[in-house]
């Protein structure tokens, strides 16, 4: 299947909608990075982990817009606002992001919680979204787990920026190809 940075277009002589071929009777591959907690800092070699993807999905507390300027040099960029981001991120950034990727609907947003305890006031507002994919930040610790009690995966990156209490700096990048997730990476270097 076609994957990568710009690999859908053209892939077949069939009109393509949504990344569905009806005529292939395939989905094509979008290949997704995940990013939280950067604080104004990013990484040289993230440049690289994100090179190939389609999306970046950046989960809060950038501190600068800058941050997301230099990632969308890549590729396309969503991202919602932290509780470190100051107005000029809060102006031109949600708190909250729904939207669909592939056959996935996405919930991003700063503070969620995770599995064990979710926020008691965000839990309602993830369940009225349906999400089949809940993206964190916040806690800087990496976490990847499959939410089976409220039929979604859950999804933190980790801290990826240098200041915070993690202490190695943490993003994730997969594939998406209608309902299925794979090849899912974990960039993990020294702080």
């Amino acid at each position: 299947m076609p994957r990568g940075k710009g690999s859908r277009k053209g892939a077949c002589k069939i009109i393509c909608v949504k990344d569905f071929c009806y005529f292939c009777q395939i989905f094509f591959t979008m290949k997704i990075g995940i990013i939280s907690d950067t604080h104004g800092f990013i990484h040289p070699q993230i440049f690289e982990f994100f090179a190939q993807c389609d999306e970046v999905w950046h989960a809060g507390d950038m501190v600068s817009t800058e941050i997301l300027e230099q990632l969308s040099s890549l590729t396309k960029v969503r991202a919602v606002y932290g509780n470190c981001d100051g107005w000029d991120v809060r102006g031109r950034y949600k708190e909250i992001e729904v939207f669909d990727c592939e056959e996935h609907t996405v919930f991003l947003k700063h503070i969620i919680g995770n599995p064990k305890f979710y926020d008691r006031d965000v839990l309602p507002l993830i369940k009225k979204a349906k999400p089949t994919i809940v993206v964190a930040g916040h806690s800087h610790i990496l976490q990847i787990v499959n939410d089976a009690k409220n039929g979604w995966i859950f999804m933190n990156p980790g801290g990826g920026g240098k200041f915070g209490p993690h202490t190695r700096i943490t993003i994730i990048r997969f594939d998406i190809s209608g309902t299925d997730i794979s090849n899912m990476e974990v960039f993990d270097t020294v702080k």
